[in-house]
């Protein structure tokens, strides 16, 4: 008996803990006291990191500084594809780039070879 009581006050301990570090995460967002899952107006600093990652405002300015690592001026990439389209672009690269890596190897081991 007194192991469950123990069990259940641990159990609520930590989802204290957890409670509190996720409403400190929300609230340096700005997005707690909100009822929508979704804002409708969104901070300066969340629309440009929002737009840079989209690839939008082409500008550079605030939206490539929003993003750590940001230079100012710098233009972000324009995404022109779907996601599957992308997924499949990068899998060619990377097929592509392993081709070229393995004939070069081969070229390689033939020139080292008398």
């Amino acid at each position: 008996m007194l192991r469950a009581i123990f069990g259940l006050v641990g159990l609520l301990i930590v989802l204290a803990i957890v409670s509190k570090l996720g409403s400190t995460q929300l609230s340096a967002l700005g997005l707690t006291g909100r009822t929508a899952t979704r804002a409708v107006e969104q901070g300066a600093e969340t629309k440009a990191v929002t737009d840079a990652v989209m690839g939008r405002g082409g500008t550079g300015g605030a939206a490539t500084i929003a993003v750590p690592g940001g230079v100012p001026g710098a233009t972000p990439a324009v995404v022109e594809a779907t996601v599957p389209m992308q997924a499949q672009a990068i899998q060619n690269n990377v097929r592509d780039a392993t081709n070229a890596a393995l004939q070069k190897g081969a070229e390689r081991n033939n020139q080292a070879q008398p």
